[in-house]
């Protein structure tokens, strides 16, 4: 049935397919920035989350509190050079945090299978570099988490929110139209990828950067605390435009077999 409806699913990484909470990139930001002996929090770090590293890092110094904190830190407003110093320092370290982030959200290997016997294709972009990918890609390998096609950050002119990287994996998976494909991330910019590219889009709140919490977490939080924590993640994907929001890529295949069956219903109309 899902066949019906959907020829591929683009997937993100971090979030969405692996590292459940979207932790690695964190504590990298964290410590680099504390490197130049300016203090951010993880709820800001969180903020731009989606894309690339550098123009994620421009993000940060460009938040009036960061930039403040930059500014008497160092005696002038960042810069293009200072940008780039922080994203030299970063990346060894968001290697080195997301290969021990790269265990797959539950659930994730089944979705994968099911989507393939289903023959669908599975694509993939990411905000990571190729570098970091390198590291992630063996060891999500090796817990049956593979996909058919990736682009990394800094593998097209423009980043997220555009649609490029999205559109040179349906270029390599000879997929169209892009109505036809599905784009599943946890973050605000990568569905926004997911709109203009023209895909159907699904937000995953749950496990990903919109709620941040570990699994570890959530099994000592108060149910209250839980669900307004989730509440708030599924209104952050919706207020984003995703046309479907779930706790987790568990979730998928459900979700593509009721839209399947709603447009057979409908005749194939929206």
């Amino acid at each position: 049935m899902i066949s019906s409806a959907f020829d591929a699913v683009i997937f993100d990484w971090a979030g969405t397919l692996i590292d459940f909470g979207s932790l690695a990139p964190m504590q990298a930001f964290v410590e680099s920035f504390s490197r130049f002996n300016v203090d951010i929090t993880i709820a800001e770090a969180r903020i731009p989350m989606g894309m690339a590293k550098r123009p994620h890092i421009a993000a940060l110094l460009a938040q009036p509190r960061i930039q403040t904190a930059w500014t008497q830190t160092h005696g002038a407003p960042p810069t293009d050079a200072d940008i780039d110093a922080v994203y030299n320092d970063f990346i060894p370290r968001n290697i080195a945090s997301a290969a021990s982030h790269s265990t797959p959200i539950p659930g994730a290997t089944h979705c994968l299978q099911t989507l393939r016997e289903h023959g669908l294709k599975i694509g993939s972009t990411t905000g990571y570099t190729r570098s970091i990918m390198n590291a992630v890609l063996p060891i999500a390998a090796q817990q049956g988490v593979t996909v058919d096609h990736l682009v990394c950050a800094e593998e097209t002119p423009s980043g997220r929110p555009s649609p490029l990287m999205l559109w040179h994996n349906l270029i390599a998976l000879n997929i169209w139209p892009a109505q036809r494909v599905v784009k599943v991330d946890d973050t605000p910019v990568g569905i926004a990828e997911g709109l203009n590219a023209g895909t159907w889009t699904v937000g995953v709140a749950l496990s990903g950067n919109a709620f941040g919490h570990s699994e570890a977490d959530i099994a000592t939080m108060s149910a209250q605390d839980f669900a307004t924590k989730r509440q708030a993640a599924y209104d952050t994907l919706r207020e984003a435009g995703a046309h479907c929001v779930i706790d987790t890529i568990a979730d998928l295949p459900t979700a593509l077999s009721q839209r399947a069956a709603a447009l057979h219903k409908t005749g194939g109309a929206a």
